[in-house]
């Protein structure tokens, strides 16, 4: 009976695994990356980070404000940030640079790059290509 009960819970587990990152995948036509300006140095943050998500092993999006977003990328060892469920940035006052790091569990992870988003673009081509669906 326990051995039935492990098997249906595996099961379980491993298709709920499936499932978040088929939809990870989903309604990626349009990718951060292709909406990201030139590098810059640092970025000035009042609250932190409102929001993020995990784009590769490397890179992540962090929101600052409802339409100011910025993709960081972190040095390749940083091996749990595409599972991750939940990260903290370090920053200097309130200011985030290339000297900081993204935490995951246990791992610090150094910034290597900060390129602003496009967000006003991104949304408008999301629109777009919505109203040219049948």
């Amino acid at each position: 009976m326990i051995r039935l009960l492990v098997i249906v819970l595996l099961s379980v587990v491993l298709s709920a695994c499936a499932a978040g990152l088929s939809r990870k995948d989903e309604g990626m036509q349009f990718r951060y990356v292709d909406y990201a300006g030139d590098p810059v140095e640092r970025i000035t943050v009042m609250r932190g980070v409102d929001y993020w998500t995990s784009i590769s092993r490397t890179q992540l999006v962090i929101w600052t404000r409802m339409n100011e977003a910025w993709l960081l990328t972190v040095w390749d060892s940083c091996t749990e940030l595409q599972f991750a469920q939940a990260i903290s940035v370090t920053q200097t006052g309130n200011s985030i640079s290339r000297f900081e790091k993204v935490r995951v569990g246990n791992e610090e992870c150094p910034i290597t790059e900060i390129r602003p988003i496009d967000v006003k673009q991104m949304r408008a081509d999301r629109k777009a290509a919505a109203g040219k669906e049948p």
